[in-house]
């Protein structure tokens, strides 16, 4: 039996102090619901895992997310979740072959994308930012030099959703979020 939500979150507020990494974990897990509600998934392990995935990256930033799947292990949490926690990094050597692990993927760099969207609007409101703000900055590799947006593409091409529908989709699970993100205006 998969430990409840709860759990999970009192996971990341344990080993995780950044609110702005919590965020990021708490956009991911918005991502992977929808997916998850798209896809006739289970919604609550979709969601768990994109909440987890990030939890022992402060702690152990040189063995993320090695570093985490044994504490999962011993929390209860079941294989299919910690396998797409270790599948979200390339360097881990863990292939991607589930859907979950494959969303997982697809959803993790894209969200910061989004999120600096709505840092630069001068209501800071995630509401108010569409698909097209969002590939206009897309253009820009310098805005959130972060993201990858190879990756991103390689991302939802290998989970076989066009790019523009998976911005979407991810931008409307953030915007269902916005106050939890802190970007539902000022």
């Amino acid at each position: 039996m998969t430990p409840p939500r709860a759990d999970a979150w009192a996971t990341v507020c344990e080993f995780t102090g950044s609110e702005s990494l919590r965020r990021h974990m708490l956009a991911v897990e918005a991502a992977m619901r929808a997916y998850a509600r798209r896809l006739g998934e289970d919604e609550d392990d979709w969601g768990n895992a994109g909440l987890l995935h990030d939890f022992d990256y402060e702690r152990f930033p040189d063995r993320h997310p090695q570093a985490g799947e044994p504490i999962l292990a011993e929390r209860g949490w079941p294989a299919h979740i910690r396998r797409a926690v270790l599948s979200h990094a390339d360097y881990t050597g863990t292939p991607r072959r589930s859907p979950m692990e494959l969303a997982l993927h697809a959803c993790d760099d894209i969200t910061g994308l989004v999120v600096a969207v709505a840092l630069v609007r001068p209501d800071r409101d995630l509401r108010q930012a569409d698909l097209r703000s969002i590939r206009k900055k897309w253009k820009n590799r310098a805005f959130a030099a972060g993201v990858d947006r190879d990756e991103v593409t390689a991302a939802a091409a290998a989970f076989g959703v066009p790019l523009d529908d998976h911005i979407q989709v991810v931008l409307a699970a953030m915007q269902g979020i916005a106050a939890d993100l802190g970007l539902a205006g000022g």
